[in-house]
């Protein structure tokens, strides 16, 4: 079929307008700057020698500080799983359904939008490498979040950092050498790969959290020093934890410097906005300024942490920024400097920075941040903070809230107070919030994991240590004894089940029932697998609530089918012929064949 000349030019231009819409949207992408968020696990704001630590040297991050901007009162939360939402989403907390740490408290609501998503939507390469803690299963899963690379984990915190079982785009695999180091490794490689086109890497490291683990040639400086700076209360500061998170903190500032030397060597400083942060306070007592409180808390120690920005050529060398900002201000400052659009599907609690990072404004309005753990609440505003109690300290003058001012300002009190206990009312947790089932069954991600960490024991069943992240579900010795997973299966159909157990070989021999709704399957434990608990012999004190770990071996359990719905998936044992069932380390559902 021939056309005519005039419908042929018609196509050709279509074509050419097409093809120079193209060229132009590459070019602009080209040449917007790439985008390096690094993230410290409960890293203290003292926990940098540009703040006045002398026990320790961080001369890479003093560096990155130097060279841009240092807040100088920077906020996340008091605990991470809300810090990490915040910075994603620029919202706080508990508006987008995450409300703990651990057993499901820890997942962003599916209808909440992420500045992962708002930097691929404008052609960028993105990247997790680390500590996700935002959701486990799909589509709580960082790859379904807006990311296009996952190493690392989705936990709260890990129980080994030399070569742990991670995961990479949702499969696992063994990972190589130190933890920090590692993710770093894959930080550097992704940047490597992506040079020549805008990229935007979020490197979440899981250090300084326990447990202190940290290569021999970090910590043999620190294994006899002496501590000279202390915590408000020496009495209640352990200084071999100090010496272990110092080692810590020093590798970490190790490794940012790989990231900056290789940044340089690949000519990319001058379009990398790099930011470094960390997620809350110290995770114990040791030197923070002065400061009161620390981790968990909403005091200013507990919620005060370091916040570096650097972008060559664009924020001034030097810049410090003394109006209070948070983690919530992340996502609109950093789309606004790369000139990208947020997907807001909701409004915003945070604001963009860009004026105050390029020098475009000597007026800025004060403001307040609020802090939430459970039901406490403290509100900071530039010169107050309102603790959780109601008392009101002056900043400017008492860093360390030691003074109640509230009866010298009853007006600012009064007023703060109001919007706190507004604030509990509008934020208090829904049974829709607090009972959602964990998501199983997704085509475009056909493979679930549910963690002992998700689960719950019944009768005699313990987890293997107090804090779940990391656990695993032991002392299973009676028929009486089972535990549940409360899933909601999206797409019905045939799934492959496999336990991820231990078992001595005198226990071997135990039958157990699977089954979900209607439907059962039966399978036996017959190969012993006993393999030693690790990480005892990496850390530098003793654990204090995290789990020892192991290795697990997969049994092939067989298929059943999975209605599609919201119950129990329940493992009991049918018969133990010995002192107990199993280990169980988690259960994998494999979709393979969804009903047509």
């Amino acid at each position: 079929m021939k056309m005519s000349p005039k419908k042929n030019y018609v196509v050709i231009r279509t074509l050419l307008v097409g093809l120079l819409g193209i060229g132009l949207f590459c070019v602009q992408a080209a040449q917007r700057p790439n985008v390096l968020v690094i993230l410290a696990d409960d890293q203290g704001w003292g926990d940098v020698s540009i703040h006045g630590n002398k026990n320790f040297q961080t001369p890479h991050l003093d560096a990155l500080a130097r060279s841009g901007a240092l807040f100088e009162y920077f906020y996340a939360c008091p605990l991470c799983a809300p810090t990490r939402a915040e910075f994603l989403t620029g919202r706080y907390h508990r508006r987008g359904g995450v409300f703990g740490v651990s057993r499901g408290a820890e997942r962003l609501n599916l209808d909440e939008t992420t500045i992962a998503q708002d930097f691929r939507a404008a052609g960028y390469a993105t990247a997790i490498f680390g500590k996700w803690h935002n959701g486990t299963q799909y589509p709580y899963h960082p790859l379904a979040r807006g990311f296009e690379e996952f190493y690392g984990f989705t936990s709260g915190h890990w129980g080994l950092y030399f070569s742990p079982i991670l995961d990479h785009n949702g499969r696992l695999v063994r990972g190589k050498g130190y933890i920090t180091d590692d993710l770093t490794d894959h930080a550097i490689r992704f940047i490597e790969q992506h040079r020549d086109q805008p990229f935007f890497c979020y490197l979440a490291y899981n250090t300084p959290h326990f447990p202190l683990e940290v290569p021999d040639r970090f910590y043999n400086r620190f294994r006899n020093a002496p501590i000279r700076m202390r915590n408000r209360d020496p009495k209640r500061e352990d200084i071999q934890a100090t010496r272990g998170i110092l080692a810590m903190v020093e590798n970490i500032d190790w490794n940012v410097g790989r990231l900056l030397a290789r940044l340089h060597e690949l000519g990319l400083d001058d379009n990398t906005i790099v930011v470094y942060f960390s997620d809350n306070g110290p995770n114990t007592w040791r030197w923070n300024g002065g400061m009161r409180g620390k981790k968990g808390s909403t005091d200013e120690g507990g919620v005060r942490v370091p916040c570096f920005i650097r972008w060559p050529g664009h924020i001034r060398a030097g810049l410090r920024i003394p109006q209070i900002a948070g983690a919530i201000d992340l996502r609109p400052t950093l789309t606004d400097l790369a000139g990208i659009s947020m997907r807001l599907s909701k409004p915003l609690d945070g604001i963009s920075l860009k004026p105050l990072l390029l020098g475009e404004t000597t007026q800025w309005p004060d403001r307040y941040i609020i802090s939430q753990q459970g039901k406490s609440v403290s509100i900071r505003t530039q010169r107050f903070r309102l603790d959780n109690r109601g008392r009101l300290y002056d900043m400017e003058k008492d860093l360390g809230q030691r003074v109640d001012v509230s009866k010298q300002y009853p007006q600012i009190a009064a007023r703060l107070r109001q919007i706190a206990e507004q604030w509990k009312k509008e934020t208090a947790l829904t049974p829709q919030i607090q009972q959602r089932p964990f998501t199983v069954g997704y085509p475009e991600f056909p493979v679930t994991y549910l963690p002992a960490r998700d689960g719950v024991p019944h009768g005699e069943v313990r987890r293997s240590a107090p804090a779940p992240n990391c656990s695993f579900f032991t002392h299973w010795v009676s028929e009486k004894d089972y535990v549940t997973w409360d899933i909601q299966v999206h797409t019905p159909g045939i799934y492959e089940v496999t336990l991820y157990y231990t078992c001595p070989v005198a226990d071997v021999g135990s039958t157990v029932e699977i089954s979900f709704l209607d439907s059962r399957l039966t399978t036996q434990i017959t190969v012993p697998f006993d393999p030693p608990l690790h990480g005892m012999e990496y850390d530098r004190i003793p654990r204090r609530a995290e789990s020892y770990v192991k290795d697990f071996r997969p049994l092939d359990a067989g298929r059943m089918h999975l209605k599609k719905g919201r119950g129990l998936l329940t493992i009991r044992p049918l018969k133990v012929p010995g002192r107990q069932v199993m280990d169980l380390r988690m259960v994998q559902l494999k979709l393979v064949q969804p009903d047509q």
